[in-house]
């Protein structure tokens, strides 16, 4: 897939290595001096572009038009707010995550739509991902993101299996199904029908895991 990274600092830079070696095509933003290429390192297989990541020539240049993604990851709150919601409202890029150092800030952008990560709490590896695993939908965190509360739609390949071959010990479990307009609480032998909805509790790691077990592709 292709990313937009804005801003090259030591959040930055790493979730733009992060991606780029698992084989995204990565494009960074930054408006500093020299610095930012040493930061990305000689092996960096991505672009890095010098300017202002809500500049609207520089994100032409960017290729923002075809981005599957972009994250907002300068060192100022009110420059991530601003890039992010041009990339949200006037490119339309399907997924923007925002780094914050308030989180008080982030609560109320994320009223707005935007998908805020409070630099306290949330760590380069946990925006990578977000970013690669969009078509997951979490709807909580617990801890620092160790462990997250997903749903999902039970897709047809899902129809007619039973609840065990969706369990990984200590990775991932279903919390519960919502069937009808009802929730109820499955059992190992309990089958999946059309419609289900399914609540995961996932470890973060095993996120490409349960991507495998529901048969949904990862984007490259």
């Amino acid at each position: 897939m292709k990313v937009i990274v804005m801003g090259c600092g030591r959040v930055g830079s790493l979730v733009s290595t992060l991606l780029a070696a698992e084989g995204h095509q990565v494009t960074v933003i930054d408006n500093r001096e020299p610095g930012a290429a040493e930061r990305l390192g000689p092996n960096f297989r991505g672009r890095l572009l010098h300017g202002l990541g809500f500049d609207h020539k520089v994100l032409l240049d960017s290729g923002i038009k075809d981005a599957d993604a972009f994250v907002a990851a300068s060192p100022a709150d009110n420059a991530n707010i601003v890039a992010a919601r041009i990339a949200r409202s006037i490119f339309h890029v399907p997924r923007v995550i925002c780094r914050m150092y308030d989180p008080r800030k982030a609560r109320i952008y994320e009223r707005l739509g935007l998908q805020t990560l409070a630099i306290s709490t949330w760590g380069a590896e946990r925006i990578a991902e977000l970013v690669t695993h969009s078509e997951l939908d979490v709807v909580y965190d617990f801890g620092h993101g160790e462990v997250s509360l997903l749903v999902i739609e039970a897709p047809h390949a899902l129809e007619g299996r039973q609840i065990r071959h969706l369990l990984i010990p200590g990775e991932i479990s279903v919390v519960s199904i919502t069937r009808n307009g009802a929730a109820l609480m499955p059992g190992p032998g309990t089958e999946i029908q059309e419609g289900d909805v399914i609540h995961f509790a996932v470890v973060s790691t095993s996120l490409t895991r349960l991507e495998e077990l529901i048969g949904m592709e990862r984007r490259d």
